[in-house]
Order: structure tokens, then sequence, then C-alpha cells
């Protein structure tokens, strides 16, 4: 019995990615209880009639799939600066806004693209990119706080997005540009779902071929001793700043194709908070340090789970916030150091108290 307990607390308790996979069955079970035909998927045609896949489950695959992919660069921003990036939603608006400036040209209502759209996407991965090294410059080299610094993009972005199309509303009448946000002829699966595969692919080849993945711990564990060892602390700050960067212009390009439009005070709000939330599910220290990118990830989707299912319970979308709040202190709370050595203590204390009954 007790080694069946020791497995249990080293290789189920003791991972990661416990965290994410807990609250993914408590989810599954309540919506089972509740009820279970939130797992039904049904297979329809959409209106130029192509099969595709409808259901919650496809929901939380669809939307779960742009948090997956900024979780990514959120975690990375994460690991090495120990804070967050609040600037991702508005980062968004921006990298929308270029594709759709490049594809309208001069006209707000074009008949036909007026450039191709891997073109656009370059593009706005360029600017995209470059926002977020203006961030990680004041992160790593003036070393401002990476909330407060952020919060310069986070309060103009939006504002920029509107500048880039003169404030007016383009829209894309190319039925091939809805593919990214929607469904390829003839595939009835999402296509964010395999954008997000591939990102997660890119990422982990990555972090396996390079030292990317050790030398970003190595910067949010200790940076002053990650120096002494050779290290650059501020150029790995500012490079995982620029791959957020990289993963915010792909989940631009993801929001503006859903509705081949942009709506610049409402695209992408408050997804920053389900980003960092994702990071935090994963089991990641806020505070810096080593990382589970694909506890991350998994929290991604997770979020979207919980999101998808305060719909369902017919929550209203003003008081989404609240409730992910409620998990936010929960997550934080239990990963400050002082519960953890408590709760490890009680643990051990237990533990003692068993062995001298026996």
């Amino acid at each position: 019995m007790s080694k069946g307990m020791n497995f249990l607390k080293t290789k189920i308790l003791g991972r990661q990615i416990f965290v994410p996979i807990a609250a993914l069955l408590i989810l599954t079970i309540f919506n089972l209880l509740v009820d279970p035909s939130f797992f039904k998927i049904t297979l329809g045609y959409n209106s130029t009639g192509d099969p595709v896949l409808s259901g919650y489950l496809i929901t939380i695959l669809d939307y779960g799939s742009e948090l997956a992919i900024l979780a990514i660069g959120m975690t990375l921003v994460t690991a090495s600066c120990g804070g967050q990036d609040i600037s991702v939603g508005a980062g968004i608006a921006i990298a929308g806004s270029v594709i759709l400036r490049v594809l309208c040209g001069g006209n707000s209502r074009p008949e036909e693209l007026q450039a191709p759209i891997i073109v656009a996407f370059l593009i706005a991965c360029l600017v995209s990119m470059a926002f977020s090294a203006f961030n990680g410059v004041l992160v790593a080299y003036f070393r401002i706080q990476p909330m407060v610094a952020t919060l310069i993009l986070y309060t103009a972005g939006r504002s920029i997005a509107a500048w880039i199309n003169n404030n007016e509303l383009p829209v894309i009448s190319d039925n091939t540009f809805t593919y990214f946000g929607g469904f390829i002829p003839g595939i009835p699966i999402p296509t964010p779902f395999f954008m997000a595969m591939l990102c997660v692919i890119a990422a982990a080849l990555l972090l396996k071929f390079t030292n990317l993945g050790l030398y970003t711990q190595t910067v949010g564990i200790n940076e002053n001793s990650a120096r002494l060892n050779g290290l650059n602390p501020q150029f790995i700050k500012f490079l995982s700043f620029v791959i957020l960067g990289l993963c915010v212009a792909v989940a631009g390009l993801i929001k503006v194709s859903r509705l081949s439009s942009i709506n610049y005070s409402v695209i992408a709000k408050d997804i920053e908070m389900d980003a960092i939330l994702a990071v935090a599910l994963g089991g990641n220290a806020l505070s810096g340090g080593k990382f589970n990118m694909w506890a991350s990830i998994l929290g991604a989707y997770v979020i979207q789970y919980l999101t998808t299912t305060l719909y369902k319970m017919n929550v209203q979308s003003d008081a989404l916030p609240a409730y992910k709040a409620v998990v936010v202190i929960l997550l934080v709370v239990l990963s400050a150091p002082s519960v953890r050595a408590y709760l490890s203590k009680l643990g051990k204390r237990k533990s003692a108290v068993k062995k001298e009954v026996a």
C-alpha cells in the first residue's frame, strides 16, 4: 500500500502537468453529471455545403487553439522575466489590423485581395515582433517590471490598430481568407487547431534542438548566476518577447479571419488574462524559473473548457472574468512557496503519524 502511495506521489502528483490534468478531469466529471449532451459531436454542413463538425468539444478545440498558441510565448516570457505581458490582446488587434491593411490596400471594401495572404501575414509577423521587441527592450535592458512595461502597449495598442486602417472597419470578401479562422473545404476540423499543432511542433523542435529552454530557466531562476556562467540574460529575455510577438501574429491572423473584419475595441478582449491563467494552470511559477511548456498548452485548452462550460450554464460574458479571477487567486495562493512548504510539511507529518500507528 505504501509503495502504491509513493508511486502516486512521485509519478503522478509530483508531476507539474498533474494540475491541468486534474482540472480537466474535474470539469469533465462536472459536465457529465450536469448535462452529458455537452460531449455530443455532430457532423453537419456549413453555408458553402462543406462538412463540418460541431459541438462544445469542437468549440473548445477551436477557440482553445488561440490560447494554446499564446501560451507558448507567454510561458517563455514568464519563465525568463518573472512577469507577464498584458499587451497581447492589443498586439493581436495591431497584427490583425496590419493583415487587413495589406490585403485591402487603400480600399476598405476591396472586391479582390490586393496582396497574397502569406505576404500580409509575414508583414504582420514583423510588425508584431517589433512591438514585442519594444516591450522586451524595456524589460531586459531598462529593467522595468514586465507588467508595467507592457502596460504602455496595453493602453495604446488598440488606438494604434485603428490608426493603421484610418479608423475604418475593412472587410475582406474573399472566402479563402476565412479558412484560417474557420474550416478548410473538405476538412471538418477547425483550421485553428491545425495551426496550433504546427506551433506546438515548432516549439517542441526549438526546445529539443536548442538550449533555449535551459537558458530561459537558468535566467529565470538566478539571473546573476546565469551571467557568471556565460549567458546573456538581457538577450534571453528580449528573445522570449520576440517569440511571443510571433505567437501574437498567428493569433491575430486567426482572429481577423473568423469575421473577415475587425472591431478594434472588442477583438481579443481580456485574452491576456486567459493566456496568463493558462501558464498558471500549467503549474508554472508566475515568478519565473522552471517551466513546463506542455502543461501550459494543456492549461490553455482547460481554460477554454472552463469558459465553454460557463457559457453552457448561461453565465453572462461580463461575469466570466470574475469566475476566472477566483481560479487565478487559488492558483497563485497554492503556488506560493510558503503554502507549498506548509502542505509538504503537513504531508510529512501525516506520513509520520501513519508509521507510528503501524
